[in-house]
């Protein structure tokens, strides 16, 4: 309870999304008041570079002692926004030992250490809210753990990355190759000076981390996601994908088992088919497409990142987390009951595109589908081409388990008939 007085708010970080929040919270206070119950003000804002102008925020609010900051009694709710693990973890730990909820958008030390944040903030009786860690602006953790809390989620198949989705998006409608694709980008302001995060797929892999470990109940880590990024997805994919009545996205991958015994998480490039409602989400936008048994097929889409979108996210888990303050109650904790395992890659059952270069002359393609057959791998398609000695093979196959389809590949490589693998794709969505 609040006895009538207003609601202090720490934020940390003034960035691109801190900024936002901070005006969000100065422009719309009537509206937050209202809503939660009590007036909710800022009470300071740490920063690493006080000098720096920042437009509509208050100069007073600002320091650079963060620790100071969120020992503070008198704090409600911190705000975090700076990002990384270290002095994120170390603040957001002082936080709720002072009693302090947490709203954050940091996917990367949720990923890697949800479950200590989630125990601390449940020793010191506060709450942890996250939505802005997942998809910007798209409602999408509290529908999982809330709307669909006596649902069983099976699988969970999105694009949450805007940048990757902007470069491959370029790649099939202009024709441009990657590197043309991930300068338009970085012109734009989708991508950062260094877009490493974004086009291995760390970033993406982090939030598969996080989708797992809320619609299965269990705990994924970072480290249990298979991750491939887009810096090998070539034009020639991109053609051979519309060949097929396809388009390459990067996907984050969440799925239980048939028998519900284990769970898997990856992230990699894959052809989906045209018809795939994941296919049509163009430029930096996100997507994500839930499968449920009792509700069935389910689809957020919406903004994934921006200053603007993502205070949004932050804003609603700030409405939450101060009403649980003035009306004493608590919001959702962990729920990790399940405890299942997650299976390797090598258990996933899926299809794989592979173009081959090979010798144009008989009995090349026979020996390549003999390997395919050694491996007890089904080819549902091949498409060849020859001229002057050389030849392409294009190989699509039928679902199997990865590790037999990436056994076949290596066995593949040692053939003197075959030049080089060009390019290794799976196909989903079908």
């Amino acid at each position: 309870m609040t006895d009538g007085r207003p609601l202090k708010v720490a934020l940390l970080g003034c960035g691109v999304v801190g900024s936002q929040v901070a005006r969000l919270v100065t422009t719309h206070a009537a509206d937050l008041a209202a809503r939660v119950g009590a007036p909710v003000e800022l009470a300071g804002i740490a920063v690493r570079r006080p000098g720096r102008l920042r437009e509509g925020v208050h100069a007073e609010l600002i320091t650079t002692d963060a620790q100071g900051l969120v020992s503070r009694p008198d704090i409600d709710v911190v705000v975090e926004v700076i990002g990384g693990i270290e002095p994120a973890r170390s603040l957001i730990s002082t936080a709720f030992e002072n009693g302090a909820s947490v709203v954050t958008a940091n996917k990367a030390l949720l990923a890697e250490d949800g479950p200590s944040l989630y125990s601390a903030a449940e020793k010191y009786g506060a709450d942890l809210y996250f939505e802005a860690a997942v998809a910007g602006a798209i409602p999408l953790l509290r529908p999982l753990r809330e709307s669909l809390a006596g649902d069983s989620v099976n699988r969970v198949l999105g694009i949450v990355n805007g940048t990757t989705n902007f470069i491959l998006d370029r790649m099939d409608t202009s024709g441009a190759g990657y590197y043309e694709a991930l300068e338009e980008a970085t012109a734009l302001g989708y991508a950062e000076a260094d877009p490493t995060a974004d086009v291995e797929g760390f970033d993406a892999a982090a939030k598969a981390a996080i989708l797992s470990g809320i619609a299965f109940h269990t705990r994924v880590r970072l480290d249990d996601v298979h991750r491939e990024g887009i810096t090998e997805v070539t034009a020639s994919d991109i053609a051979s994908a519309r060949r097929m009545g396809c388009t390459v996205k990067l996907l984050a991958i969440c799925e239980r088992a048939a028998d519900g015994r284990s769970v898997t998480a990856r992230v990699h490039p894959a052809m989906i088919p045209l018809t795939h409602p994941l296919a049509s989400v163009r430029e930096a936008y996100n997507a994500v497409f839930v499968e449920a048994d009792s509700a069935g097929s389910l689809m957020f889409y919406g903004q994934g990142a921006g200053g603007v979108p993502t205070a949004s996210a932050i804003l609603g888990d700030l409405v939450a987390a101060c009403r649980n303050k003035v009306s004493g109650a608590r919001g959702p904790g962990e729920s990790a009951y399940t405890m299942l395992p997650v299976s390797p890659m090598g258990d996933v059952v899926t299809r794989y595109h592979i173009s081959l270069d090979v010798a144009d002359k008989p009995g090349v393609l026979s020996q390549v589908a003999a390997v395919f057959a050694d491996h007890g791998v089904s080819i549902d398609t091949v498409r060849q081409q020859g001229k002057d000695g050389e030849a392409s093979l294009v190989v699509v196959t039928h679902r199997a388990p990865d590790a037999a389809l990436t056994a076949t590949v290596e066995t593949l490589r040692g053939l003197d008939t075959v030049r080089g693998v060009a390019s290794i794709m799976r196909v989903e969505g079908e």
